[in-house]
């Protein structure tokens, strides 16, 4: 006699992962034209592998501290303001080259119009806070 087909079943997956969560990293491209922009040179693979734990460690140091400086102003959120006490503090920003000198010289146009007000007719500033 002939068997009725019985459908496979298929174990169902579990909602959670076993997989660790990932942090999120810059992109490998991004680093690299950065960092060729600045040493105008090539680059051997080792020395950009290290070249991106270093910028990877920069950046996680940089976010714990501007955490700390939100936190202990007492907000949740962080501002400008926060940015440029780790920048003075750095020593990137000084009384002698401003935190918009150093917009000026280094971002693309596009950014310069988002950081520095600028004033335009009809006596408005842009951009508004």
């Amino acid at each position: 006699p002939l068997k009725l087909l019985q459908p496979k079943t298929v174990p169902k997956r579990l909602g959670t992962s076993q997989k660790k969560p990932r942090e999120p990293q810059m992109p490998r491209s991004l680093i690299k034209e950065i960092f060729r922009h600045f040493a105008k040179m090539p680059v051997s693979r080792d020395a950009f592998q290290i070249v991106e734990k270093c910028s990877e460690r920069y950046f996680k140091q940089l976010s714990n501290d501007l955490e700390a400086y939100t936190h202990h102003a007492g907000r949740k959120t962080v501002e400008a303001a926060d940015l440029e006490v780790l920048m003075r503090r750095q020593g990137l920003v000084t009384d002698k080259m401003p935190l918009n000198v150093l917009i000026e010289r280094f971002l693309p146009l596009e950014y310069r119009k988002l950081l520095i007000p600028v004033a335009v007719s009809g006596n408005r500033v842009i951009p508004c806070k």
